[in-house]
């Protein structure tokens, strides 16, 4: 379990158990998320034209846009106060399978008013302009389906993608999501060689909340491995 004292690897990221932010907060899910990147344009030269050029014809060139899916890795620790067990009370006794398929439990996850802190690891490197396009696709589409995504929060999620627009996702790369216990905000920063610290905070609640949902969300999340972990091991936690 996640809560001991050895660290946790994924995929040969290492994760202390405990860390402290404000207080002491553990280990308690940890998992990967897949990003999407694309590469694209080739250019062909037509062979006919080729042939014709040798007439004293033009040469044909076509262009043509293809885009190349690929798969990028981060790893995840989400570290909680263990307190949060008292906010999950009506789920005494259901096992971490059933857990990680309930997502009114990941609302209380989420809503539960105890400090969390996302660790995330770059494995394989990505424009922070493409984490930043798919972290606002994520959360516009969750605020608009409630009927929350107005001006305020547009602005607000905004500053966010312009904070990851000009960077470079390096392997090993540092991204934390701090979400306070006493106030619905948040703060992000980014770490990477070379670099001092960048930070950027979120002001407004509505985005706060649904970027922990982008972690945090049951099965919608982007990372199923970290909800299932989480799962597994707050409902070893209820069972005690």
């Amino acid at each position: 379990m996640a809560v001991g004292s050895e660290m946790v690897m994924v995929d040969q990221v290492p994760f202390a158990p405990e860390i402290t932010v404000t207080k002491p907060l553990s280990l308690l899910g940890y998992g990967k998320s897949a990003l999407l990147s694309t590469h694209q344009s080739l250019t062909f030269f037509d062979p006919l034209s080729l042939l014709h050029s040798c007439c004293s014809c033009d040469v044909g060139v076509t262009d043509i846009e293809i885009h190349f899916l690929q798969i990028k890795y981060n790893a995840i620790g989400v570290y909680m106060e263990k307190e949060i067990i008292q906010h999950l009370a009506d789920w005494k006794g259901k096992k971490g399978s059933e857990l990680a398929e309930d997502d009114v439990f990941f609302d209380a996850v989420v809503s539960a008013s105890v400090e969390k802190y996302l660790r995330i690891v770059v494995i394989k490197e990505i424009k922070g302009s493409q984490y930043g396009v798919q972290l606002e696709s994520a959360v516009r589409d969750r605020l608009a389906a409630i009927d929350k995504y107005e001006e305020e929060e547009e602005e607000a999620l905004e500053k966010v993608t312009e904070f990851f627009q000009k960077k470079y996702f390096k392997k090993d790369s540092l991204i934390t999501f701090h979400f306070p216990a006493a106030s619905h905000t948040a703060e992000i920063s980014f770490v990477t060689e070379g670099k001092e610290a960048a930070k950027v905070k979120v002001e407004n609640p509505n985005v706060a909340e649904m970027i922990q949902k982008w972690y945090l969300g049951g099965t919608r999340s982007a990372s199923p491995t970290t909800v299932k972990s989480l799962a597994d091991n707050l409902g070893t936690m209820l069972a005690q």
